[in-house]
């Protein structure tokens, strides 16, 4: 079984793959202590990309999320940092085998939700749709 250090290198080398599919030019930083996990020169302007590994929310893929923090220390004193945009440009996820882009702007908080369904209950405000942000979608954007 992969622990989350392992899981998480997946996530980011799955998203670096289909960055690179798309024959986007990837640099990757030196060392494993910056807020970014590589930078995407796309258009010839430079973005600053945090991978995160997404998980079904209610376990039935209705809704993927996935943290806006990062967790460093030790499991007795864990330390919870958000990011911003001072740091990073966008996050960047897995789902079933598709990238996502999220600018770092529409996450705040601790979390992001990709749905993929409307909700049960018809709320239509607030709601983010997965579709919105493949990343062929948010690179046409760009």
């Amino acid at each position: 079984m992969l622990n989350t250090k392992q899981i998480g290198v997946s996530t980011e080398l799955q998203c670096i793959a289909e960055f690179s599919k798309l024959g986007i030019m990837i640099a990757i930083p030196y060392g494993d202590y910056g807020r970014y996990d590589f930078i995407a020169d796309i258009n010839n302007h430079l973005y600053r990309i945090q991978c995160k590994t997404s998980s079904d929310k209610d376990g039935d893929g209705s809704v993927y999320v996935f943290s806006c923090r990062s967790t460093t220390g030790n499991t007795e004193l864990p330390k919870c940092r958000s990011y911003d945009e001072t740091q990073i440009d966008f996050f960047a996820t897995m789902i079933n085998n598709k990238c996502y882009l999220v600018p770092v702007s529409e996450t705040g908080g601790r979390s992001k939700n990709l749905r993929f369904e409307p909700p049960k209950n018809g709320q239509k405000v607030g709601i983010t749709y997965a579709q919105e942000y493949e990343l062929s979608t948010q690179l046409e954007n760009l």
